[in-house]
């Protein structure tokens, strides 16, 4: 039912080619997911969310579970069925609100205990609990519940929730029952790069499905991200997925992808997009800049998307008036902008010729305005 296949290893790096088979369908990699966290990708409809080209979308445990909850979700057909995608999803387990909502969260041994961003009330997160309502959602991937910490991190603090994070992706794996669903292990470890490779190493021995680096993004440099992932990739299983969470930039993405991570989610081009920036091949454009008022041109020439329909000066018209169809239009451009990058690294790393890819894209993202 699940199945991974690696094609092909670029030539001079370790970006890889390769086929993630689901109960959905396949997903090819390097592959981008939009972060629908409430079960939809804000202003989009399941059908214009494939017409970008993404193949699988990422949905939260946390946020589901307090709305409509898991249960209504499990009663409505499932994830799938509630929301009309017909295609892979992938649930998050709620470990990166243990970090995002630290001041209203405590955790223990057992579990994290939130109060709710929405009413106040108590919502208590066990890793059975966390795979007991991924399992209701009826997402093809679920991720196992782990402890995520801010950087920089005291070191004691720091291993002890890596431990923390290995006992509990145990734990996950011992109640997960779902033959549809798979279960994919976070490697955790923050900066420390002896750290990481023992808890890659460790999770590697449990046998996991695939496996995924987390706690990243949440206040590094982009030079100590790439460092950790140096030091941490040697150590995950290649003959398995290898996913970054909430990875970035469309630099970072090249960059991890270089170094053979396969899977990525990320708000920021839906983020950016309602907030009138566009990612190009010329690099950011900033559509609320007096400058685009007249700009006949599209945002980007060739580019398939709804956006690109239209000139700058309209779609710059839109955000000025507080128009809902600019930020659904600039989501669009963005997530299509995201998968044909993704879909041009596969091509480059089919022809043994990332690194040269790399090189030229990085040369033409220079800040566009």
């Amino acid at each position: 039912m699940f199945r991974f296949e690696l094609h092909h290893q670029d030539a001079g790096t370790a970006a890889r080619l390769s086929t993630f088979h689901t109960p959905h369908g396949p997903v090819q990699m390097p592959a981008f997911m939009p972060v629908g966290t409430q079960g939809t990708v804000k202003g989009l409809t399941a059908q214009q969310i494939a017409a970008t080209g993404a193949q699988m979308v990422l949905s939260n445990t946390y946020h589901l579970a307090l709305r409509p909850g898991d249960e209504v979700v499990r009663d409505l057909g499932g994830l799938h069925a509630m929301m009309g995608w017909s295609g892979p999803i992938l649930t998050d387990s709620g470990g990166f609100q243990v970090y995002s909502l630290a001041e209203r969260t405590v955790v223990s041994e057992e579990q994290a205990v939130f109060r709710s961003h929405i009413d106040g009330s108590t919502i208590e997160l066990s890793p059975e609990r966390a795979i007991a309502i991924q399992q209701n959602l009826g997402s093809d991937v679920a991720m196992v519940l782990d402890h995520v910490v801010a950087l920089p991190c005291p070191p004691e603090q720091l291993r002890e929730a890596t431990e923390r994070s290995i006992r509990w992706a145990a734990r996950c794996q011992a109640v997960a029952q779902r033959p549809d669903q798979c279960l994919f292990a976070i490697v955790q470890g923050g900066l420390d790069p002896v750290l990481r490779v023992d808890c890659a190493e460790r999770l590697a021995s449990m046998n996991f499905p695939g496996y995924a680096v987390g706690g990243l993004s949440v206040g590094e440099t982009p030079d100590q991200m790439r460092e950790t992932l140096q030091a941490t990739m040697p150590a995950m299983l290649a003959d398995r997925p290898r996913y970054l969470m909430g990875v970035g930039r469309p630099e970072d993405l090249l960059m991890a992808i270089g170094l053979g991570i396969d899977l990525f989610d990320c708000v920021m081009p839906t983020r950016n997009g309602r907030n009138a920036l566009a990612f190009t091949d010329a690099g950011p454009i900033r559509l609320r800049n007096l400058k685009h008022q007249r700009d006949p041109k599209p945002l980007e020439s060739g580019c398939p998307c709804a956006a690109c329909r239209h000139s700058r000066g309209y779609l710059r018209h839109l955000f000025v008036a507080g128009e809902m169809l600019g930020p659904i239009l600039l989501t669009i451009h963005n997530l299509t902008y995201y998968q044909r990058l993704l879909a041009a690294s596969r091509e480059a790393i089919a022809a043994d010729r990332f690194a040269q890819f790399c090189t030229e894209r990085r040369a033409g993202w220079s800040d566009a305005g």
